[in-house]
């Protein structure tokens, strides 16, 4: 048999690795446990140690490129919110990321029958970067006097008692750049001293680790793995579901095994076409 005829098409290459990304998510198959790493357990704890009617600001600072990274956490960090009866306000720092955000908030507090103005508000997005931040600091209805709804925050039920960022129980800011996390620590953190966590894509991990061990972040989600460890903690510990982060896990899982046997199988073949040349 010639060789041409024995080395897969590159359509076929792609179909297989495509099958390897599609299992897991077409059939359902359960996720497996995976070690929780300290960061994202911190995160964790101090969101399930706000006491229902608490409050909980997350910050979307991310573009849809980032998307598939970083959704996944911030659902998580929404649903638990939900589930435990604390009040979410959102934001974000990036223009490009706003209408993304709205919809996570939004189809999150859906899941649990929560209303809009009274359970959660979705701010939106105001120029000026880590300007926002400081403004916050001072005053949040002054910063925002308006959500994304064009909803005045003046008189707003799930604002009761948040005039600035000092009166949350907890800030946790997604981020895939600047600005995002970092920030949030120098003008947010240092400033206004109120409890601060992070979210960040794998690029932008390392650097955010001098933070987490200097104790100014008293928590990081890294990557997807770090939101399929938070997906696993919300199953275990209030029966919510694993979501996008869990099976992505499993589905790059799945490709990688299929890349795998494709370079098993090229060498074999490889090689029962050299012993067939006499090569």
């Amino acid at each position: 048999m010639a060789m041409s005829r024995q080395v897969l098409a590159r359509r076929e290459v792609w179909a297989i690795i495509g099958a390897g990304v599609l299992i897991p998510i077409v059939f359902s198959i359960p996720a497996t446990e995976v070690s929780i790493s300290k960061g994202v357990q911190a995160v964790y704890d101090k969101v399930e140690s706000i006491p229902p009617g608490g409050s909980l600001l997350l910050s979307f600072d991310f573009d849809p490129a980032s998307k598939p990274e970083l959704e996944p956490m911030g659902r998580a960090l929404a649903r638990h919110a939900f589930k435990r009866g604390v009040r979410v306000v959102a934001m974000g720092l990036w223009i490009t990321g706003t209408s993304m955000a709205e919809a996570i908030v939004r189809e999150s507090a859906s899941e649990f029958g929560k209303v809009p103005t009274r359970d959660y508000t979705f701010l939106g997005w105001k120029p000026g970067g880590y300007l926002v931040i400081v403004e916050m600091g001072q005053d949040l209805r002054k910063t925002f006097p308006a959500d994304f709804n064009r909803n005045p925050t003046v008189g707003m039920p799930v604002l009761d008692g948040l005039d600035s960022l000092r009166d949350f129980d907890y800030v946790v800011s997604i981020a895939a750049g600047d600005p995002g996390v970092e920030k949030w620590v120098i003008f947010g953190r240092q400033k206004h001293g109120f409890a601060l966590g992070g979210g960040c894509t794998g690029v932008i991990q390392p650097g955010l680790y001098p933070y987490l061990q200097t104790g100014q972040l008293d928590g990081l989600i890294p990557k997807i793995r770090g939101a399929a460890e938070y997906e696993l903690l919300l199953r275990r510990g209030h029966g919510i579901p694993e979501g996008l982060a869990s099976a992505g896990m499993l589905s790059m899982s799945f490709a990688q095994l299929a890349l795998v046997g494709l370079i098993v199988l090229g060498n074999v073949l490889h090689w029962r076409s050299g012993k067939g040349t006499g090569r």
